[in-house]
């Protein structure tokens, strides 16, 4: 099968064609024909410096969205047969290997893509749909009613955070040029802020939740919005994953979240976009040799929504 490799960390000429052994699912795992895969900003990162959280060392394959077909089914699997729709985070923060034409994960690291999802937009939900929900949902406990700022409002994250918020009822307040505005009220943003010519700080108040996708001076400007017994939660890791480091302010919780594989959070996002009330942005699509080019034009920082391999057909 063809895969994208690396041998060394650096740049995105690092990235190149390999022909490989198609994976075999073991045990409680499931053997996937990938149609496209999701490029994220973890993807770059890893690309440069290595893996995070594991002592894996190139050459190694990226990609932890996929979307595509089961093709075989390992040992006591109960979940899925062969021909199935399937989309998925599988093994994350562990290597995946989703720049490639098949890969496995454990079965209970996918779900069914729903009808009317495309194999492109299921690739761009499972990472970026699991982050947002995981923040906002499972970590802030945001609530109908309340009042949610999220940053980045239009990045691939984000547009998915605006929805997921409105869905739980949620007043929506995003951070986002003013080119994307338009967007972003179809999508159900309430009210938005323009960073280049406005502080956020200045003109928010009393927020339940923030969604900190930015990190640095984004972070500790944002307790200044929060009300007494809101929370923040950062998705951009404090320097050695030391929570200490993060910045506080008393009667507000300040956390930061490693998103994980979720099979029920992802079958709610699916949920969400079966009924119309999550929409998935792509911005742009690349063939699977252009990987490299895919990462590039992710790591200038102007994507509206995600970034996509497709793989098969």
């Amino acid at each position: 099968m063809k895969a994208i490799s690396q041998d060394r960390p650096g740049g995105p000429d690092v990235l190149h064609v390999i022909e490989t052994a198609r994976p075999t699912p073991g045990p409680t795992e499931i053997l996937v024909r990938v149609e496209a895969a999701g490029v994220n900003p973890t993807d770059w990162k890893t690309r440069s410096r290595g893996f995070f959280y594991h002592d894996e060392t190139p050459p190694f394959t990226l990609g932890f969205d996929v979307s595509g077909v089961v093709e075989a089914v390992g040992p006591g699997v109960t979940l899925f047969t062969e021909g199935d729709e399937v989309i998925g985070m599988p093994r994350f923060p562990r290597p995946a290997g989703g720049y490639a034409e098949f890969v496995t994960g454990p079965a209970r690291h996918f779900t069914r893509r729903p009808a009317g999802l495309d194999p492109v937009a299921g690739a761009a939900l499972p990472l970026a749909g699991l982050t947002a929900r995981q923040a906002l949902v499972d970590t802030a406990g945001l609530r109908s009613g309340q009042r949610v700022l999220i940053h980045a409002a239009a990045g691939g994250v984000g547009h998915l955070a605006v929805q997921i918020a409105k869905a739980r009822g949620a007043h929506v307040i995003g951070t986002a040029s003013e080119a994307k505005h338009d967007l972003l009220r179809r999508l159900g943003a309430d009210e938005l802020v323009d960073y280049r010519t406005q502080d956020f700080a200045d003109v928010v108040e009393d927020v339940d939740v923030v969604l900190d996708t930015l990190g640095g001076d984004v972070t500790e400007r944002s307790l200044r919005t929060l009300r007494t017994g809101g929370t923040l939660v950062s998705i951009i890791p404090p320097a050695g994953f030391d929570r200490s480091l993060l910045p506080t302010r008393d009667g507000v919780r300040v956390t930061w979240l490693l998103v994980e594989p979720d099979p029920c959070g992802l079958a709610d996002l699916a949920a969400l976009v079966a009924d119309g009330r999550l929409r998935v942005v792509v911005d742009r699509i690349f063939p699977l040799s252009s990987a490299a080019e895919a990462h590039r034009y992710g790591e200038a920082g102007r994507t509206t929504g995600k970034i996509v391999l497709e793989v098969s057909t």
